[in-house]
């Protein structure tokens, strides 16, 4: 539903801005989907009068006219508008005007005629254009006074997405109730004045259903339907997103925005006999004021006169019986319709009318009597007429109640977790239109009004203190429990490590601290390792400096045994003694090894046995790093007994903590191994302490973009990488390598990259400039730096 910010004000006017009323709205829980303004800005309009009118000398469709703003001399402007005349008022853009679109207005010629400013159509200052030409004002309009000031256009539209048990809020009368409970703040309605009768005519009611417990009829003479909307009115409807009909339709629109309860008017003549309220007969047809033809089911209500449907009651009236130009006596319709005789019907049609939208959620049932008296007083003031007697139908029996609640302090506390001060309680229930009474203290019986269908039971009383206490004043607290939880460690712990590699289908091998030297020096000829005084025996005879010394000889052992296909890993300590000058400068530190030959799986039924390869060891190790959160980087490993293209140096901050990837060949000879993958980790690493961090994910689309590079294949992807993150700015959400490609097209000593980046902002859709200067940068900065081409197909 749209409403006027101005007309709200009207009724309630606490002292906060826009935004801060659409914040109470929404979380009064009435969902503001948008806040907009009535008109877009613009500045130097004002109430013209247009003096003279002559011909342009040198253009047929111009006029040279005069023009009063209110100040100084009359203004010259040079006009082309078809309605331009003596005598009219029209809004003038004066030089230096800013019109919407940032048009500037300037002091010029037109062909050949200075013009001093602009008069203006609607459209040229945001309004709808209902004529071709100027914007044709009131003769009483004052000259000088500021447009927007005049036209009120400093308003705004608010949207209100109204949930269908509030229906007592599809009104300004029902969103201003809420505004002034949680402001604390009297409403002030129009003051509705009775409109006596005049006359003795009236049509006699016969309401034979159920679904209608009240209709109120009059019948009203000498109307005239011709009768101007005025602007006042045709505005306020107009940002309620209700078209302009004629004056009778438009004053039953505004009541009903305005209050919240239909109305309608069937022209009198055209209704003969008894005005009736009755259920349809099965196969009865009706054409609709939208004339479309519908057949009724007996299930449906219709209003009738003793020969025919005229109206299906509640959804919309008949073609037949309605109000035209020529019509000067109406019928005047104001009822209450049960919510459960109305919901469905309307859908049954494919129709969804504004009466049916408030019938089906509930239209209060004492509000039919206040809507018939300020329609009369509104016909009487804008169309005239003489007004008959309120015709009242009634079946007190199946009219609403509203029944005593019982409330309780201590149903208030334990419901919301919070204590409320009793006196509050007993004022917002007061504020909210409740008849309270204090029983006792903390105890109240509450009768809820009349347009409040959703109150029937005690929590919807504490829902409703919770509402207008604010949600934001929820105290915090936690809740009080008795089982004792064991501490809580963010950490990866060793246990957690040992199972990953189980599951990875790595074996647990525990060895001695002890290694062969000559194995020490195969691995790594510049280590000098420190011999122990009493060694066990020749091959335990030194510290080891890696753990690969120790898991190396049980991997031949197994293979040796027939085993072709072995997985260690080992948690153990590795001593560092570089610049070590006594035992007491040893350093011991906590390392992961692995170590797997053979197969990447076990040969099986399903399928045959694939050769393990880098990319299998280092996604091995990448989920031990993600069961760790550990995040890292790979750059080439320099290591001397490592296979020069197929290991990497594992960073973490720019740190190695380890390295992963296949011994040298030659040393695989020498160790009588086959291809033998092997890694090794500072073991403190992979076990640091973590917090966990959590993003909240974006409700806005990301966007995608490829980028395939030609560039030296002598550069590391993870350095590319890293740039590309680096350069891209916190729009970049994420980027990847998904393509490799080299040989036709591309030149000997580069290769193509393709890099997937996805760009997306937390709280708002981007744009295409700002992804376009996202991707420029990168591509500058990449051909700056590695001289990186786009590849062109």
């Amino acid at each position: 539903m749209k409403i006027s910010e101005n007309w709200l004000r009207t009724w309630v006017n606490p002292a906060i801005d826009s935004e801060k009323l659409s914040d109470q709205l929404t979380m009064l829980g009435l969902e503001v989907d948008d806040l907009s303004p009535a008109a877009k800005p613009f500045t130097g309009v004002v109430v013209g009068e247009v003096l003279t009118v002559e011909q342009h000398p040198d253009a047929d469709r111009l006029r040279v006219t005069t023009v009063n703003i209110g100040s100084g001399e009359p203004l010259q402007i040079v006009c082309g508008a078809p309605n331009v005349r003596a005598g009219m008022k029209a809004p003038v853009a004066t030089i230096g005007a800013v019109l919407p679109g940032d048009f500037k207005i300037k002091k010029g010629k037109l062909r050949g005629v200075e013009s001093q400013g602009m008069l203006c159509g609607a459209s040229e200052i945001d309004l709808e254009d209902k004529i071709d030409g100027l914007l044709e004002l009131p003769v009483d309009a004052p000259v000088g006074v500021n447009i927007r000031e005049y036209l009120d256009l400093d308003d705004n539209v608010i949207d209100i997405s109204i949930t269908p048990n509030r229906g007592d809020c599809f009104s300004i009368r029902g969103i201003a109730r809420e505004i002034g409970v949680i402001n604390q703040l009297p409403v002030t309605a129009p003051d509705i004045q009775e409109v006596a009768a005049s006359i003795a005519d009236e049509k006699k009611v016969v309401v034979s259903t159920e679904g209608c417990p009240r209709y109120l009829g009059r019948v009203i003479k000498n109307v005239n339907t011709k009768a101007a909307t005025p602007e006042w009115m045709e505005r306020a409807l107009a940002r309620s997103g209700i078209r302009q009909h004629s004056i009778l339709v438009d004053i039953t629109n505004y009541v009903l925005m305005e209050l919240g309860q239909p109305l309608h008017a069937f022209d009198a003549a055209k209704v003969q006999g008894a005005v009736q309220v009755r259920q349809a007969t099965a196969g009865e047809k009706l054409v609709l004021l939208n004339e479309q033809e519908v057949e009724l089911q007996d299930d449906v209500m219709v209003i009738a006169d003793d020969e025919k449907a005229l109206a299906i009651a509640g959804i919309m009236g008949g073609l037949s019986s309605s109000v035209t130009d020529e019509t000067t006596e109406i019928f005047l319709e104001s009822a209450f319709f049960a919510p459960l005789h109305i919901a469905g019907r309307a859908r049954r049609f494919g129709l969804h009318t504004d009466a049916s939208q408030r019938y089906e959620r509930g239209v209060d049932f004492e509000l039919p009597l206040i809507a018939m008296h300020r329609a009369s007083q509104l016909i009487s003031e804008l169309a005239g007429g003489e007004f008959g007697p309120i015709t009242v139908a009634e079946n007190a029996a199946v009219l609403p109640t509203r029944d005593a609640i019982e409330l309780e302090q201590a149903q208030v506390d334990q419901l919301l977790g919070y204590s409320v001060d009793s006196d509050f309680i007993t004022d917002a229930l007061t504020r909210l239109g409740c008849e309270v009474t204090v029983k006792a203290q903390g105890q109240w019986s509450v009768v809820p009004p009349s347009h409040r269908y959703d109150m029937a039971i005690y929590q919807d009383l504490i829902e409703e203190v919770a509402r207008i206490h604010g949600y934001d004043n929820i105290q915090i607290s936690l809740p009080v429990i008795d089982t004792k939880l064991a501490k809580y460690q963010d950490q990866f712990e060793v246990a957690q490590l040992r199972q990953t590699l189980v599951t990875l289908g790595y074996q647990e091998a525990i060895s001695f601290s002890f290694a062969d030297l000559k194995l020490e020096k195969q691995l790594n000829a510049a280590v000098n390792p420190l011999a122990l005084a009493n060694p066990i025996s020749s091959d335990l005879a030194v510290m080891r400096s890696t753990l690969l010394s120790s898991l190396i000889p049980c991997v031949q052992y197994n293979i040796n045994r027939q085993q072709s296909r072995v997985r260690f890993f080992e948690l153990g300590l590795r001593f560092d003694y570089q610049n070590a000058a006594s035992i007491h400068d040893l350093k011991q530190i906590p390392t992961l090894a692995m170590i797997a030959v053979g197969a990447k799986t076990a040969e099986s039924w399903h399928g045959k046995p694939q050769a393990m390869d880098f990319f299998d060891l280092k996604g091995e190790v990448e989920e031990l790093l993600a069961a760790g959160r550990v995040q890292v980087e790979y750059v080439r490993s320099e290591r001397s007994w490592l296979h020069p293209g197929q290991s990497a140096e594992i960073l973490v901050n720019g740190q190695s903590i380890g390295y992963l990837g296949r011994l040298h060949p030659s040393l695989e000879n020498e160790l009588d191994l086959g291809t033998t993958w092997v890694a090794e980790l500072d073991q403190q690493a992979i076990l640091q302490t973590y917090v966990s961090n959590f993003t909240e994910l974006s409700r806005f689309p990301s966007v995608r973009r490829d980028i395939a590079l030609l560039i030296s294949d002598k550069i590391n992807v993870s350095e590319i990488q890293q740039l590309i993150e680096q350069t891209g700015g916190e729009l970049l959400h994420s980027t990847w390598l998904f393509d490799v490609y080299t040989g036709q097209g591309v030149e000997a000593g580069k290769r193509s990259l393709a890099f997937a980046l996805l760009w997306q902002h937390p709280t708002r859709t981007l744009e295409d400039a700002e992804i376009k200067s996202g991707m420029d940068n990168i591509l500058k900065v990449l051909e700056n730096t590695y001289q990186a081409t786009l590849r062109a197909s």
